[in-house]
């Protein structure tokens, strides 16, 4: 009997190591300066989640759900707080820092870190960024919230000598990316987040880091030549057309992408904290409507046709790790956190990713020179890029668009509509490669009724 069970145990293994992610290697801002690189030179695309109370609300088991749930999804980034409040403990109880000061991190070395209530915090971080790694994921850890800085809880000094701390400590994990700030005004507590972002990545070089500002607002506006900043983060929020306020933004998220490539000198972008499906439209309102799927797909695909180098996603339910009952729910969660990893919007994003990685990553570049005409405005707006011999166009509501062929090499194009919603293909046909031609997409114009035009050069 003890034979058969070793053997069963080692098939087992070898059953799960021939289907294991691959490790993620270390990410580097690629050397055109729009995208990011695994250090081997092969493209990168973030598709992230926002899985920001995972530390606080989800055990080992529970983790290890999400973290496979996502990576099957596509998902290749996870986007999570380590410090929430200056309170913050795990799911076991264990605080993470001594007297509310994050320059007091609680560790307990010599503790039995394999026993559910013997590992610390920290320990439990430790194995949360290893098994994410496991499943061919990458972390992106905000280290503190906003708030415990505006509540005066990070002085500059504090924050230098907190941040020595996760630097050394996480400095030689491969698959670890900083996220500084944390839903917060740039322009508030400079100094902590300048001490804060040099301590680590003095201590971590390698890594990664940008800047998770507060809604409708963007790293570049305050920290774009920061030593620490290697690519730009903005938060196009959760605010709908209807409750825009003055100068703000709204839903337009491709306006921060064409405003940070612009920027000298030029460093990559990308929405890292857009609408949330299933989450009232301005956060607060009850009986406001809800973001749906095809509003999470709209904010990626005109953000990453714009020029970003990947998107965010984010889910109500998942973001808190909702569960009723136990849990008090912020902007209405309604669902528990594992039933709503299968939203529409989160089957849907991997689609994204799968087709920008299907052409030539590194040479694509926007270009609105391809709409012909009068481009639409809001919903109705054509968002274009391509490569050397291939071309893109998203239609948010499927309306009718012209195209100026010849911007790609061929003497033809061979031309097809892509389904966001199941990554499908429609032939449409082949066309002289010049010319303006009109191409209507399936269905009746309306918003959610979107479609990309795929041009290929031949």
């Amino acid at each position: 009997m003890l034979r058969k069970g070793w053997v069963a145990m080692v098939m087992l293994a070898l059953a799960n190591a021939a289907h294991a992610a691959p490790v993620p290697l270390p990410l580097k801002v690629a050397d055109n300066h729009r995208y990011l690189a695994t250090t081997d030179d092969r493209p990168f695309f973030w598709l992230g989640d926002t899985g920001w109370l995972l530390l606080g609300r989800l055990d080992r088991d529970e983790t290890e759900r999400y973290f496979a749930k996502r990576a099957q999804q596509g998902f290749t980034v996870i986007q999570v707080m380590v410090l929430h409040t200056a309170q913050q403990t795990n799911r076991y109880d264990a605080p993470a820092i001594i007297d509310g000061n994050p320059a007091r991190p609680r560790t307990t070395p010599g503790k039995d870190v394999s026993k559910a209530g013997e590992y610390d915090y920290w320990d439990h971080l430790d194995w949360v960024v290893d098994r994410a790694a496991a499943h061919g994921l990458y972390v992106a850890l905000v280290p503190v919230w906003g708030t415990v800085v505006v509540n005066s809880k990070l002085p500059p000094a504090d924050a230098a000598a907190y941040g020595r701390f996760l630097g050394e400590r996480y400095g030689d994990r491969p698959n670890i990316i900083w996220l500084n700030g944390g839903d917060t005004h740039g322009e508030q507590n400079v100094a902590t987040w300048h001490a804060l972002g040099n301590a680590i990545k003095a201590a971590a070089p390698t890594q990664l880091m940008t800047f998770h500002p507060f809604g409708r607002t963007d790293s570049s506006w305050d920290y774009h030549r920061a030593p620490w900043l290697d690519f730009n983060m903005f938060q196009s929020g959760h605010q709908s057309y209807a409750q825009e306020e003055k100068d703000a933004r709204a839903e337009d998220n491709w306006r921060y992408v064409t405003e940070d490539l612009a920027r000298t000198p030029l460093k990559p972008s990308i929405d890292g904290e857009p609408s949330y499906e299933n989450i009232p439209h301005g956060l607060h309102d009850a009986k406001a409507p809800r973001w749906q799927a095809a509003d999470v797909r709209r904010y990626a695909w005109w953000a990453v046709f714009a020029g970003a180098f990947g998107h965010t996603y984010g889910d109500n339910d998942v973001m808190q790790m909702f569960v009723p009952g136990r849990d008090k729910p912020a902007y209405t969660a309604n669902l528990r956190w594992d039933k709503a990893l299968d939203a529409a919007g989160a089957t849907q994003m991997h689609h994204l990713r799968d087709l920008i990685l299907s052409r030539p990553f590194f040479e694509r570049v926007p270009d609105q020179s391809l709409i012909a005409g009068r481009n639409g405005a809001r919903y109705e707006r054509v968002i274009a890029t391509r490569g050397r011999a291939y071309a893109m166009a998203y239609s948010y509501t499927g309306r009718p668009f012209r195209i100026h062929l010849g911007r790609i090499d061929g003497k033809q194009v061979r031309a097809a509509w892509f389904d966001p919603r199941t990554g499908a293909q429609r032939p449409i046909g082949r066309f002289p490669n010049s010319g303006d031609r009109l191409f209507t997409p399936p269905g009746r114009p309306r918003p959610g009724n979107d479609w990309v035009l795929l041009l290929d050069g031949e």
